[in-house]
């Protein structure tokens, strides 16, 4: 029994497989033809390609996700890193492996959010070799049948195309709770588990039972045992197939089921009660600009008209630390996740939160969507009032703010009467609460949304809305857990906010206990 970090509840068996090896640079360097620069750019431009095309159909977490690896792509210093090397003498191949290198080493000595980019800078590199080297691409076993996927670290380019009828489960050596892996997976609702080095000795074709919920990858098992596993997961799909409609307890107390969407989703077939968090970064990626008044609005009220009817929760821009912007952020922070980010853009660029805000409430004007808003990053009550007056300001009623530092859920009550509601985000709040890179798969056990100080500070923020008679809401990784659904509600929170393939899950968690049930596991959760 090998043991790893949770990422994406549920079991499943099967066959162990793993990643095709990246390209590797032949031990005999070529002399460079007249044409090298030209070669190495054309291969970067191809890969662009493949990755907006992998993108071109995605939403949510993970068009976020595949934006931000096509920004990186068409990085400048990187371009002007390739034609150095090539007017040093290098064949095109070799310029490309050398520049992305030397980014390499930068981002592993920032460390932090920038430094987990390094395994999807490397992914960039080893696809535009492959190119330039007439090799296949590193990536899943390109066969139909049925597996568990190891590797090292997935990709974005690799893990949003993974398919759930091919791809059993996923396990790898690295990566923490909110990696890439984890995020995808739990979107995808395949079974991960991360930060499992022990995966790297069980040879391929071996069979295994992947727990993501537990966290544990059992090699080898008996027939007996395999058989008991899929038993209980067709009455698991039974189970949640019985239950539909909103979230409430087995009471009836309502805990409202809510979704994390980007641009491009469609609510009409999702069953659930609206969106809880609306990433809006997915317009300000791979840009040299802001986009306009005229382009947000757009994008905004394709989106808002997909819930009708139902409650949008709009976040304001959410850039820096790992989602640089030219045009927003500064380049020479020593530590961005402690740096210029989310709602404090505001003080450098007031102008990009006043025009974002001016195209939230445009578009909710012409939609039946009921659009709110909310800020992230905030720290203090001050900043909570003026987010509020620039968002009213803006002609929108519902204004809210994320608790994501331990300040803000210490001063959740002031915070409050600045505001009409408040959202917990439970992945950056873990991560400023024990000081641990909420990337650090080692880390993992610091990062775990069961940890009681974690639990306790959730608690203060839902106390503080249940006296304020303020909603309070969970959009974190926490949301999505079924084990922590009920532990929420019992707390007093009214709304918890996920991908919409974990959605079935918690509202079968939630219809196992009466609200006097959550609120005992709430107690002993804390405790």
């Amino acid at each position: 029994m090998l043991s790893g970090v949770p990422a994406s509840p549920g079991t499943a068996v099967g066959p162990l497989a793993r990643l095709a090896p990246a390209p590797v640079l032949p031990a005999e360097r070529p002399e460079p033809g007249p044409d090298e620069h030209a070669r190495a750019m054309a291969a970067l431009d191809t890969v662009v390609s493949e990755l907006e095309g992998r993108a071109a159909g995605l939403s949510g977490d993970l068009r976020d996700i595949m934006d931000t690896q096509v920004m990186m792509a068409r990085d400048p210093a990187l371009a002007a890193g390739v034609r150095a090397a090539v007017e040093r003498g290098l064949p095109a191949a070799w310029a490309v492996h050398e520049a992305f290198d030397v980014h390499l080493e930068a981002l592993s000595a920032v460390g932090g959010y920038l430094g987990e980019r390094v395994g999807d800078l490397a992914d960039l590199r080893d696809r535009a070799v492959a190119v330039l080297l007439g090799l296949p691409r590193p990536g899943p076993p390109s066969d139909d049948t049925p597996h568990v996927l190891a590797a090292v670290d997935l990709a974005p380019a690799d893990t949003v195309v993974l398919d759930p009828a091919r791809v059993l489960a996923i396990v790898t050596e690295k990566g923490g709770p909110t990696s890439h892996t984890a995020i995808v997976a739990r979107a995808l609702g395949i079974p991960a588990v991360v930060a499992c080095p022990a995966v790297a000795a069980v040879a391929e074709g071996t069979r295994v039972i992947v727990d993501g919920g537990a966290g544990t990858v059992a090699v080898d098992p008996s027939d007996s045992e395999v058989a008991r596993v899929r038993a209980a997961a067709r009455e698991r799909a039974d189970d949640l197939a019985a239950h539909t409609g909103p979230g409430r307890t087995a009471d009836g107390h309502p805990v409202a089921l809510l979704l994390n969407v980007g641009g491009g989703d469609a609510g009409g077939a999702v069953d659930a009660e609206g969106v809880g968090l609306f990433r809006t970064e997915f317009l300000f990626l791979d840009r040299a600009t802001a986009p306009s008044f005229d382009e947000q609005r757009a994008a905004y009220s394709a989106v808002f008209s997909a819930y009708p009817g139902r409650p949008v929760v709009v976040r304001t821009l959410d850039a820096g630390a790992d989602k640089p912007l030219p045009f927003a952020t500064a380049g020479d922070e020593p530590n961005p996740a402690l740096g210029v980010r989310g709602y404090r853009i505001a003080r450098r660029d007031p102008a990009l939160l006043d025009t974002q805000l001016a195209a939230i409430a445009a578009a909710a004007a012409e939609c039946r969507a009921d659009v709110r808003v909310m800020a992230p990053m905030i720290a203090t009550p001050a900043e909570a009032a003026a987010f509020a007056a620039a968002a009213r300001g803006a002609g929108l009623a519902a204004v809210g703010v994320m608790v994501e530092i331990p300040a803000a859920a210490l001063r959740a009550a002031a915070i409050l009467a600045e505001v009409d509601f408040v959202s917990v985000g439970t992945n950056d709040l873990a991560q400023y609460t024990f000081a641990a890179d909420r990337t650090l798969g080692e880390l993992g056990d610091l990062l775990d949304p069961r940890q009681p100080a974690l639990l306790s500070l959730v608690a203060a923020v839902a106390s503080a809305g249940r006296a304020a008679g303020k909603p309070v809401g969970v959009c974190g990784t926490a949301a999505g857990d079924p084990g922590l659904a009920p532990v929420f509600a019992g707390m007093g929170v009214t709304s918890l906010s996920m991908p919409a393939a974990l959605v079935p899950a918690v509202r079968a968690a939630l219809r196992a206990h009466t609200l006097a049930e959550c609120a005992d596991l709430a107690a002993a959760a804390v405790r």
